[in-house]
């Protein structure tokens, strides 16, 4: 059973496979983490433009 290295909750293994780092069997974060919403909590500016 998997689970998120920074907040425990539990992770699929489907969740592992597609969001892990290759190598890795367990995610660094995931939907449930409390902090992943950045200060503000808004939308950044796109770092380039966009056609």
């Amino acid at each position: 059973m998997a689970e998120c290295q920074h907040c425990g909750a539990f992770v699929s293994e489907q969740y592992v496979r597609v969001f892990a780092p290759t190598g890795m069997d367990t995610v660094r974060v995931c939907p449930q983490c409390p902090d992943m919403v950045r200060e503000g909590g808004g939308v950044r500016e796109a770092k380039s433009s966009r056609q």
